[in-house]
């Protein structure tokens, strides 16, 4: 059904107001879903329209989207979205940021620790010393990732797990803030094998040293770039500091559509959002200063990468994994990251003058506020 603006801001607010322990009927969930295809095909239709502006737009066999030198496009996100990664390792239970946008925000006191003298791959808790046990059972991985939460807060317990798996000819990336990187921890870094360096610049808000640090990584790592939550703040940040990004001669930047769970959406409370897929849930703006910056990117011919790693990106991911993992067809484990959809973050688009669905139709019989039995 092409429900109207009206009518489903009528319903959402029903919705929104029920306690949080009822359960939604057959027909109000299809009131929600038809909402939510209302709200993503306006969405898509204007992302379409300002990808159509960017002339120089690429994929990666339609599985994501980027401008740049295609010798720059990070070798993990190829990992990702063709190979057989991304594994993550998880080892540091800790951060010294605590960014409006983290998927911990609010709990990063109470985030469990993996355990002394253990890394957590897969689901499954090692010790170092039974890394060559799993690599001489399972099929190795064509990428790996250190994540979860600082690796800096205790960096010098990487150098040698790095080693190991550098032995095994696998590529390993590392994600950062950067704001405890210095010249001595990043060489070393280099030095055990790192491949790629990613760091978190919307967490520092573009900070002066962070920036440096960038620079510093280029001299001792092959693959060196930012990966950061497309947000107003970094958007705006990015472009005062452009010229000093610039200089640190990166390879690449991904742009990564920011979604929300329950412990950081309320830091967006009042922003327009939508569903993609009915599974992440993302503020509007994010995607679209994505594209623009990728125009501009394009425009200013910038040479280094400038990736699009957008919801669609994290779908077609999980679709590429779930098949190397002997998934069945169209098993995925993209989905939403709410037990009970948050009717009330969608009030504010719906509310919005100026959002526009695309075509609209009278509710058919039997959905209409007072028709449906409750």
């Amino acid at each position: 059904m092409k429900i109207s603006k009206k009518d489903a801001l009528q319903w959402f607010e029903f919705f929104a107001a029920l306690p949080e322990d009822e359960g939604f009927l057959t027909k109000q969930q299809e009131i929600i879903y038809a909402t939510f295809a209302q709200i993503e095909e306006a969405i898509d239709d204007r992302n379409n329209r300002l990808m159509s502006q960017i002339k120089g737009l690429k994929t990666l066999e339609n599985r994501t989207f980027y401008v740049g030198n295609d010798k720059n496009f990070p070798d993990g996100c190829r990992s990702c979205l063709l190979g057989t990664g991304l594994s993550a390792i998880r080892k540091t239970n800790k951060c010294n940021l605590e960014c409006k946008f983290c998927y911990n925000y609010g709990e990063l006191e109470d985030v469990p620790p993996i355990g002394e003298g253990m890394w957590e791959i897969g689901g499954t808790k090692f010790y170092e010393k039974d890394i060559d046990l799993l690599l001489s059972i399972q099929e190795k991985p064509t990428g790996i990732s250190y994540v979860y939460l600082e690796p800096y807060m205790e960096i010098e317990k990487y150098y040698s797990m790095i080693k190991k798996f550098r032995a095994a000819a696998i590529h390993q990336h590392l994600y950062t803030n950067g704001t405890l990187a210095t010249e001595e921890t990043l060489k070393a870094l280099g030095e055990a094998g790192l491949d790629e360096i990613r760091f978190n610049l919307g967490a520092s808000n573009c900070a002066n040293q962070v920036i440096k640090n960038i620079g510093i990584a280029k001299k001792y790592i092959k693959q060196v770039g930012i990966e950061t939550p497309m947000t107003p703040e970094f958007f705006e940040a990015f472009f005062q500091k452009k010229q000093a990004i610039f200089e640190t001669k990166l390879d690449f930047i991904n742009c990564a559509e920011l979604h929300l769970n329950a412990n950081n959406i309320d830091n967006y409370f009042g922003e327009n959002m939508y569903i993609s897929r009915h599974g992440y849930i993302s503020p509007i703006w994010s995607r679209e200063l994505t594209l623009k910056f990728m125009k501009i990117a394009e425009e200013e011919k910038w040479d280094f990468v400038v990736h699009d790693c957008s919801n669609h990106t994290k779908f077609a991911r999980s679709l590429n994994l779930s098949s190397k993992e002997g998934g069945w067809f169209g098993a995925s484990n993209y989905a939403c990251e709410f037990s009970r959809i948050p009717c009330e973050a969608f009030l504010p688009i719906l509310r919005d003058d100026n959002f526009k669905f695309l075509s609209e139709e009278e509710l058919p019989s039997g959905y209409k506020p007072g028709e449906m039995m409750f």
